[in-house]
């Protein structure tokens, strides 16, 4: 899968999701850094790329729609996290990854959990 780290992740996470097979760019690399989250978005839109971040901005479906994107995975740490904590949510992703395609979804991703959201029924039954 083509993904795209933002500016939040390590080069160490961008080696595991490499290592696993994935065409990885990331925000640094591309001179993005600073960038807004509607250029970081636009940017993965363009370029067919799912988005991996730890921003929760991007867990709000109001603002980023997720069927209008290639993926939006937004890993969630524990308060003081530790690189160990960092790379073992990002195994649990890639273990996410090789099951389901993540295409104009939006998923929450902690330590051996995985939740996608699903937009609220139009009232039919």
């Amino acid at each position: 899968m083509k993904l795209k780290l933002d500016e939040n992740l390590s080069r160490s996470a961008a080696e595991i999701f490499r290592e696993a097979g994935h065409d990885v760019h990331t925000v640094g690399d591309e001179g993005l850094l600073g960038s807004t989250d509607d250029d970081v978005i636009t940017v993965c839109q363009r370029e067919e790329r799912g988005l991996v971040t730890l921003d929760l901005d991007f867990s709000n479906p109001l603002i980023f729609t997720p069927s209008e994107y290639h993926g939006i995975m937004v890993l969630r740490l524990s308060a003081h996290p530790s690189h160990d904590e960092l790379l073992l949510v990002c195994r649990t992703l890639l273990q996410a990854l090789e099951k389901e395609a993540v295409l104009g979804k939006l998923w929450s991703i902690e330590r051996g959990r995985v939740r996608e959201y699903r937009p609220e029924s139009s009232g039919e039954n």
